[in-house]
């Protein structure tokens, strides 16, 4: 008898709430675990610590992937995933695919030194952002850290106007200009659903992969 659950998505922690969301929406049967989201902050830390978790839980579920994009691991993600037989999700980050792979190149190419919020980020920049990168100790800091970007973009899952507020008041603060975009899931819901929805069992009903 295979004892074995079945699917787990290894995730950053900045995707927990909008995977949650999906999972419900979509009434996916799949188990969830969370990367701390400060990881980031050093990505070099990325790769070692997905490897870790893949091979603690190895054995344990039928099929794992894994919920990260590239995430300026230089390709260390990649080479441990193919090391593991896993997949991750297409892109080089979550604000690709939450706009679109196509928007997003626009907007890159628009504007290069732009500095991209999601909900995520915006609710948590204080301590990922000041504190996690020693702002708040050296303020000095910020002007290294900032000094090429010109522009705020604020990529927004939910349409709250508290976190379009906020999101302004980072982009007052960094001293930039200011955009916002409500992007919903944009491609997050499609991209896990092409990884994971072979593996689990349909419902019947139509995917909810917006808000």
């Amino acid at each position: 008898m295979d004892t074995r659950r079945g699917i787990l998505i290894i995730a950053c922690g900045a995707l927990a709430r909008e995977i949650n969301a999906l999972r419900r929406a979509n009434d996916w049967a799949i188990d969830l675990k969370c990367l701390a989201p400060e990881l980031h902050n050093r990505p070099q830390r990325i790769a070692p610590a997905v490897r870790e978790q893949l091979r603690a839980h190895r054995g344990r579920y039928r099929a794992i992937f894994v919920a990260y994009a590239e995430c300026g691991t230089m390709g260390e993600l990649d080479r441990v995933l193919a090391e593991e037989g896993v997949e991750r999700l297409p892109g080089a980050h979550c604000y690709e695919f939450f706009a679109g792979a196509q928007t997003f190149a626009e907007l890159a190419d628009a504007e290069p030194g732009t500095f991209y919020l999601t909900d995520f980020l915006t609710r948590h920049f204080e301590r990922l952002v000041i504190h996690g990168l020693g702002i708040d100790r050296h303020p000095e800091l910020a002007e290294t850290y900032f000094r090429n970007y010109r522009k705020v973009v604020y990529l927004s899952q939910a349409r709250s106007g508290q976190l379009i507020e906020q999101a302004r008041q980072i982009a007052s603060r960094l001293g930039l200009a200011f955009e916002h975009r409500f992007t919903g899931y944009g491609e997050l819901g499609a991209r896990l659903a092409a990884l994971a929805i072979p593996a689990i069992p349909a419902t019947g009903a139509p995917p909810a992969w917006q808000t």
